[in-house]
């Protein structure tokens, strides 16, 4: 991915058109109040010519309970690319006479000025709806930024251009300054009527559409309970550090949330065999395709997962559950992700310290998304339920009642504690958990905390103890590569070669083995038990 030099200055030209923070005039008609539910406040656009979009549409509505007056059938090419033209002519046309003729909101007699009292503020997005626009030539009222050449370019996302509808401008090139970026106000409580809240639920089938759908409603009902797996590089300096700092701040954050977090700080990826089970947040960068575990058949996410690979081109197609990085984390069982149709440059895409943040504090994705990005009209499409609220109710009853549930809930407890109370307060409540419900998850979750301390000798002790819980499976073989990697990094290599061989022994048939085997016989002119 570039980083965009000089962004700080050319960010000062990115302003909205006059009048986005105008009163009314006194001639405007009195609004209409706007709704108090959300889905009141959503419209779901699919396209008439494909007909999965039309059953996508329908299942979506019924599902958030959004009312059928508020579905819009375009009639659109089925490609993912398309020209501007076909944007302003069957998408963007065609929507502002919806908005027009339903009383939507209200168009000012000067084209100059952005609409006012919207009563739509989300807009779903169906598959089958075109994914991006090509960029073009003299666009007709299309300026460019300034100086910056790397912005001077009119191609967009979909979506990211759909949010700025109601702004009316006809200047296309570079990105446009976002007014809901770092807010925390829930975007109906938000005076910002031109910008909407633009998510698309696409994927590589109409059948993995609906699963994203379903997923993300259990999880609200039930918890979205499992781990957080978070892949940083090590950058600690240069142009890509920012980067680097979004992951690590994310990753403190959810384990103050309550999640358990593994993380890995070294330049590789996740390697192909890692246990990387239970996965319900996923956060990594930076390859040009999907690879590590989740590139294997048999991984799945959680039903509701959240998952992001920062990449330049992560979202270049969502219909190829091979490409990428979007399509296979969706086809893979992620119910959300986000990615970039072109090039974005780093600074201009979602900054994920601040997505999950979001998240964790209870806004729903689309306002976790859009309150993450620093600008819009630009390359980033969010790929999800924009009402999905996965952290919305942690305190409620649940549906759930599952021994994995309950042991989530008694390890967030204790995380709490951890943190609120001090390491020792929340080690006493943990244990005790984790004896009285013999939990492999919240002996694991324990010694994660003890090594971000880091309180190795502690996290031995928890790593053991769930292993013995979890037994021989998967789970089991993720504490052991726990144990060995302490061990190794504490300069034990003969007691860290010895669980080693131990493990290769008791679980001969599970992926992780190779990762053992590798660590005790490395590759030439490289060094075993190391990152």
């Amino acid at each position: 991915m570039k980083i965009a030099r000089a962004i700080s200055a050319a960010l000062a030209l990115l302003l909205l058109p006059p009048g986005i923070h105008s009163t009314r005039a006194a001639a405007d008609p009195a609004p209409t109040p706007l709704p108090t539910r959300e889905s009141d406040a959503t419209i779901v656009v699919y396209n008439n010519l494909d007909p999965g979009s039309v059953d996508l549409a329908t299942y979506y509505a019924s599902r958030r309970g959004i009312e059928l007056d508020h579905l819009v059938g375009l009639n659109c090419s089925t490609n993912e690319e398309i020209t501007r033209t076909q944007y302003d002519e069957d998408i963007a046309g065609p929507l502002r006479k919806y908005f027009g003729d339903n009383g939507w909101w209200h168009e000012p007699p000067d084209p100059n000025v952005p609409v006012t009292d919207n009563q739509i503020r989300f807009i779903a997005i169906m598959r089958g709806i075109p994914l991006k626009i090509a960029a073009v030539a003299n666009y007709p009222g299309d300026a460019f930024p300034g100086s910056e050449q790397a912005l001077n370019t009119n191609a967009a996302a979909v979506d990211s251009e759909l949010a700025t509808l109601g702004l009316r401008t006809r200047r296309i090139s570079g990105p446009i300054k976002n007014f809901y970026y770092k807010s925390f106000t829930p975007f109906m409580d938000k005076p910002l009527a031109p910008l909407m809240l633009v998510c698309r639920l696409d994927g590589p089938s109409v059948a993995t559409v609906k699963r994203m759908i379903d997923g993300s409603i259990e999880a609200e009902h039930r918890g979205l309970n499992g781990f957080a797996y978070v892949d940083l590089r090590g950058i600690t300096t240069g142009a890509f550090a920012e980067g680097d700092q979004w992951l690590a701040t994310a990753t403190v954050a959810l384990r103050e949330f309550g999640m358990p977090v593994i993380w890995d700080n070294s330049p590789a990826l996740f390697p192909d065999d890692f246990p990387m089970d239970h996965a319900a947040i996923y956060l990594g960068w930076y390859a040009p395709s999907v690879q590590g575990p989740m590139a294997r058949d048999d991984f799945q996410f959680v039903p509701g997962a959240i998952a992001v690979h920062i990449h330049s081109f992560s979202a270049a197609t969502l219909r190829d559950p091979h490409a990428n990085w979007c399509a296979p984390l969706l086809a893979h069982g992620a119910a959300a992700t986000l990615g970039n149709v072109y090039e974005p440059y780093l600074d201009l895409t979602p900054h994920l310290d601040i997505f999950v943040d979001r998240l964790r504090n209870g806004f729903n994705f689309a306002e976790s998304a859009y309150a993450s990005i620093p600008v819009l009209s630009w390359m980033t499409t969010f790929v999800g339920d924009p009402l999905y609220r996965p952290f919305g109710g942690l305190e409620a009853d649940f549906d759930d009642q599952s021994r994995p549930a309950i042991e989530y809930a008694a390890y967030r407890t204790g995380a709490h504690a951890w943190y609120e109370k001090g390491h020792a307060a929340g080690t006493e409540l943990l244990e005790a958990s984790a004896r009285r419900l013999n939990s492999g998850i919240i002996w694991e979750g324990l010694g994660l905390l003890q090594w971000s301390i880091p309180a190795d000798e502690a996290a031995l002790d928890s790593f053991r103890n769930a292993e013995k819980c979890y037994g021989h499976t998967e789970d089991g073989l993720r504490t052991v590569l726990h144990q060995v990697e302490i061990l190794a990094a504490e300069t034990k290599v003969g007691e860290a070669r010895s669980v080693a061989r131990k493990a290769i022994a008791n679980y001969a048939s599970f992926h992780g083995v190779k990762l053992l085997d590798a660590m005790l016989n490395p590759p030439p002119d490289t060094h075993g038990f190391k990152k």
